[in-house]
């Protein structure tokens, strides 16, 4: 693995470089940049397939993917950035990757079965276990 460093030693010119969590936290990912940093320690923060210690430094073109809960998010590094910015910039400095999110159902979308007719009261105890069963619950 190649070494990414700024130090101005060497014959070529270093690349510039920013820690992961900065930029986690400057393009949005986390709201503070404790939480980035805990998302480090904890391993779940991978560039470019390596798990990333806070420190690690990105370069333009770095992969990095972040789990927040169930959802991973993948962004591609097209700018570097330190401080914070508004929503509106943010896409200017990243190439989303992140897989598509399965979307939830709204109240109105209740599925056939699922909703009484209005006047009807609660459900019966046998209503309620007819219920379960046909929601994979019983």
């Amino acid at each position: 693995m190649a070494s990414r460093t700024t130090s101005s030693g060497g014959a070529g010119r270093a690349q510039p470089s920013v820690r992961v969590d900065k930029w986690l936290w400057a393009v949005r990912v986390f709201k503070t940049r404790t939480a980035a940093t805990s998302a480090c320690t904890s391993g779940r923060v991978r560039v470019n397939d390596d798990p990333a210690k806070p420190a690690t430094k990105l370069v333009v073109g770095d992969l990095v993917e972040a789990r927040r809960g169930e959802r991973t998010i993948v962004y591609r590094v097209v700018g570097l950035i330190e401080k914070r910015v508004g929503a509106a910039l943010v896409p200017e400095l990243v190439e989303d990757l992140s897989p598509e999110v399965p979307r939830r159902l709204d109240a109105s979308e209740v599925p056939p079965g699922g909703a009484r007719s209005r006047g009807d009261g609660r459900p019966t105890k046998k209503e309620r276990r007819q219920i379960d069963r046909l929601r994979g619950r019983g």
